[in-house]
């Protein structure tokens, strides 16, 4: 991988020559640090959070938590029930999607 490692290195010098690697985002900060492991579904995380996507089951997570702040609003009646039944219906799917995940994600 030495060949691979110097080609690497030509073209980040020749960017930086070019100018293409002044006044980039983030330029002259440290990284970040990374306390999770390399897994697959870490870089999956990383990668959708680079793209401001969020996965299915946090989406639905934030959903099920505006649901149970309208329904701590809602007096007894049909609304309440409609409101319980929509959050069961969250929760649910909320349940399903993790359950995909792991399983997409099993060795």
């Amino acid at each position: 991988m030495r060949w691979l490692e110097r080609i690497a290195e030509r073209m980040m010098l020749k960017a930086r020559a070019e100018g293409k690697l002044s006044g980039l985002e983030g330029e002259g900060k440290p990284l970040p640090q990374r306390h999770e492991p390399d897994s697959a579904e870490a870089v999956g995380y990383r990668i959708m959070a680079r793209a401001g996507v969020l996965p299915e089951e946090i989406v639905l997570k934030k959903r099920i938590d505006a649901a149970r702040a309208e329904l701590a609003s809602l007096p007894e009646g049909a609304a309440r029930d409609a409101a319980l039944a929509r959050i069961a219906d969250l929760e649910m799917r909320r349940a399903i999607a993790i359950e995909a995940r792991r399983r997409f994600m099993k060795p």
